[in-house]
């Protein structure tokens, strides 16, 4: 009887449990992940004049639901969810917490460029497929929690690889590139391989959920770029054209998601009206112009990231 009950149950369970081992240790870096089924409906985002629509293509422009944004900034998540276990219950958590709050939108990285484990394109569109999953992850526990999610594209500073990972690859593909990582606002090459990579993402089918990122309504937006400068063009046409070529290529190819540049705020030298508000004379050298890049026809909204801790330091705060 012993022997019919070892044979039967305890040597099955001790095979699944020691096989359930070895995936674990084997494949923790591939987590195994299992098709979403369902996911709770959610509309698209859209600008009307001053405000943000979720839109019912039922319902006429007049009636259409106002959508109100008040979200924060988690550029890990994508990070963090390459790897399961307590990486990814971390990302869950942010993402539920969040919702309780009554928050609706996050934004987050949608880019790491160059070499290390969690590189996303590891050269010029040649990706990884585990930190591809990862960016899978964030967006279906996004959905979940009713979070839209802003997915920045690149990189101003060299962190997570950014421009100047760009101008490396074109340099070490022998294009006669500047040692400037401005150049990455004007080397064709370069562009290509931005617009490569943009069109890898937008035309991304979700390996959980199946639904390309063209077509995921929590998606509220693409941001071309975390803060760009271009100090070598002070005046601000590279930098402006830049954001015309790129703006108009991604909504080329969606027309569903709003496009926004991902600006720090601060007003150019041809911007009279307003350089007395700069944190300093040196915010109008960065090629940058609030006014000019978001007036930029296929751009739905503008941004600024405020940093007055570093900014203003000779500023007196006053804590009431």
């Amino acid at each position: 009887m012993a022997s019919d009950w070892r044979d039967k149950k305890l040597y099955p369970l001790l095979g699944i449990l020691l096989l359930s081992i070895f995936l674990y240790f084997n494949l923790g870096s591939n987590p195994i992940t299992f098709p979403i089924l369902w996911q709770s409906h959610m509309g698209f985002v859209s600008a009307n004049s001053t405000h943000f629509i979720i839109v019912n293509p039922r319902a006429p422009l007049e009636n259409q639901s106002t959508f109100y944004i008040n979200g924060w900034n988690s550029y890990w998540l994508m990070q963090e969810s390459v790897w399961a276990g307590p990486s990814r219950s971390r990302v869950s958590k942010m993402l539920k917490k969040g919702a309780e709050m009554g928050l609706t939108v996050c934004r987050t990285w949608a880019f790491n460029d160059g070499v290390g484990p969690n590189a996303l394109q590891i050269s010029p569109g040649v990706f990884n497929e585990r930190v591809f999953r990862g960016l899978d992850y964030v967006i279906v526990e996004a959905r979940k929690r009713g979070i839209r999610l802003i997915l920045s594209l690149v990189n101003n500073l060299s962190n997570f690889g950014g421009k100047a990972q760009y101008v490396r690859w074109a340099q070490e593909a022998g294009h006669n590139v500047s040692s400037s990582t401005d150049s990455f606002f004007s080397h064709p090459m370069i562009k290509d391989y931005y617009k490569a990579y943009v069109k890898a993402i937008l035309s991304r089918k979700n390996s959980l959920s199946g639904v390309k990122y063209a077509d995921e309504p929590a998606i509220f937006a693409w941001e071309l770029m975390n803060e760009p400068r271009c100090s070598s063009s002070s005046s601000a046409p590279i930098l402006q054209a830049w954001l015309n070529e790129m703006a108009a290529f991604v909504k080329s190819l969606d027309q569903k998601h709003l496009v926004t540049v991902g600006l720090e705020g601060f007003y150019g030298l041809n911007t009279t009206k307003g350089l007395e508000v700069n944190p300093g004379e040196w915010a109008a050298s960065l090629g940058s112009d609030f006014i000019q890049n978001s007036a930029i026809e296929n751009i739905d909204f503008a941004s600024i990231h405020a940093y007055p801790d570093s900014w203003l330091l000779n500023f007196t705060f006053c804590m009431i």
